[in-house]
């Protein structure tokens, strides 16, 4: 999978990201080898979702997991 990522130079010394294709996504870094790693944690965790088995009224639904 391949994200855009805007990076900004932060006012107090830095960087700082978002991903706009997920949104709330942003992390910051004090060096630009820092943000990378933060980038990678952040997306993974934002993209990160725990899923509600369905209700034991709904015999026919199932739930599965994907890779991304």
């Amino acid at each position: 999978m391949r994200l855009k990522v805007i990076v900004h130079d932060a006012e107090e010394g830095g960087y700082w990201a978002e991903v706009p294709s997920i949104p709330g996504c942003a992390t910051q870094g004090d060096t630009f080898e820092e943000l990378l790693r933060n980038l990678y944690e952040a997306v993974e965790g934002c993209l990160s979702v725990d899923v509600t088995p369905p209700p034991p009224t709904v015999s026919n639904a199932r739930v599965i997991e994907i890779a991304v």
